[in-house]
């Protein structure tokens, strides 16, 4: 959620910034109403308690005489104060339903346009040559026994899958590969709660914009995280940390879930975009002056584990129209997958300031002044299924098999996958 108080106090560069995420100027001016209605209900609500706490105590000096006179106004009062507090709580509501649907302020070094946009900052890794045509993942995996989509059909519907086999140990692998890079550089390992309150889908951002792409339980009161993003954010919901905690820094691991809502016949072949995948989230709490270059790390991380597996891919800086709501800045790697024949999303990694940190109500402690908020940042750093169909494509060699990067051997423990 943005700062309110730039409506006010900086309005025209406010509108400039969110006019660049499409939000118009009549939607501003309705924030602003709003915001000095919920002004005005609490200024009232601290004027008729004021009242009443001064009646109450000329009740307890006054004479018998004057005393049932004043316990009427008293009571007249009573009514008041109960008024203004109906009036504050539905100027609140309101207040806090339409800033809830207001995206972040873009950073001003996040290029303009919508998807497809987006700016190519650079490349990595070697591009693969290939003699013929070269497989898919789904042609790969499924002939060397690591997948099975027909049998998770059967039980789960479209876009679930089984991995078997070499399929399984590569995941494992995987994961263990990502978050080892990621301690080397303070990322601390969490296996968070999966099963979240709405609290910590509203604090990060999901609710109410992304609820179509959200799995609720139907008998209780949870929601199945797309990202682990969500409770790893929350970890630290309600809380003042000390500066000196600074920077909090995690690599939280878990199973994700998502409708892929709009997706229909698109990407729907093997495992690309999947109702359930598994992944390894970075996360950072840093000081409000850190961020732009926590940013930096964060990437520069996922760009580590990528260039370790040998993967050939290119970083994208995302146009301020394809952010999502909490998202300042972001930027994608993309992997070339043979398959396609086209660049793809594995990772991306963004910088949410203090937008998330409103929410959660997450704080610095500052001596002899306000408390400041928290700035927060994420980034994929692997997901599993993504990682594994660009390695998979990359590696491969006419006779089906795929070879393991150096650097995933030890944790894989042989050269060659389906040889």
């Amino acid at each position: 959620m943005i700062d309110p108080r730039l409506l006010r106090d900086d309005p025209d560069a406010t509108a400039a910034a969110l006019a660049r995420r499409g939000v118009d100027r009549a939607a501003l001016k309705e924030l602003r109403d709003l915001e000095e209605r919920r002004r005005q209900t609490i200024a009232e609500l601290d004027r008729a308690r004021a009242e009443q706490s001064d009646a109450s105590k000329a009740i307890g000096r006054a004479s018998a005489e004057e005393r049932p006179a004043l316990i009427e106004a008293a009571q007249q009062l009573k009514g008041r104060v109960a008024d203004a507090e109906r009036a504050r709580e539905a100027a609140a509501t309101a207040h806090e339903a339409a800033f809830a649907r207001v995206p972040n302020l873009p950073h001003p070094d996040a290029p303009d346009g919508q998807e497809g946009d987006g700016e190519v900052l650079r490349t990595f890794g070697r591009r693969p040559a290939f003699d013929g045509e070269p497989r898919d993942h789904v042609e790969l995996l499924e002939a060397g026994g690591a997948l099975d989509l027909e049998r998770a059909a059967k039980v789960s519907g479209s876009r679930f899958a089984y991995l078997k086999a070499e399929g399984a140990l590569l995941e494992f692998a995987l994961v263990r590969y990502a978050i080892d890079v990621a301690g080397r550089h303070g990322h601390v390992p969490v296996i968070p709660p999966v099963l979240v309150r709405e609290e910590a889908m509203y604090g990060t951002g999901f609710l109410p914009t992304d609820e179509q792409q959200l799995f609720r339980t139907r008998d209780d009161d949870f929601y199945l995280i797309g990202t682990s993003e969500v409770p790893l954010a929350g970890m630290h919901l309600d809380e003042v940390l000390n500066p000196a905690e600074l920077p909090l820094r995690y690599a939280g691991y878990s199973p994700c879930f998502r409708r892929e809502a709009g997706a229909h016949g698109k990407d729907t072949r093997g495992i690309l975009r999947v109702h359930q995948f598994e992944k390894v989230e970075l996360f950072s709490f840093v000081h409000p002056d850190a961020s732009d270059a926590e940013h930096e790390r964060i990437l520069a991380i996922e760009e580590e584990i990528f260039a370790g597996l040998e993967i050939h891919a290119r970083i994208v800086d995302i146009p301020v129209g394809d952010l999502g709501a909490s998202a300042a800045r972001k930027y994608d790697i993309e992997a070339w997958l043979p398959g396609q024949q086209a660049y793809r999303e594995v990772t991306s990694c963004s910088n949410t300031t203090d937008y998330q940190a409103r929410r959660l109500r997450t704080r610095i402690r500052v001596d002899g002044g306000d408390n400041l908020l928290v700035h927060t940042l994420n980034g994929t750093a692997l997901a599993v299924q993504r990682a594994m169909i660009a390695l998979v494509e990359q590696h491969q060699r006419a006779d089906g098999s795929v070879v393991v990067p150096p650097a995933l051997v030890p944790y894989l423990g042989h050269e060659v996958l389906f040889g």
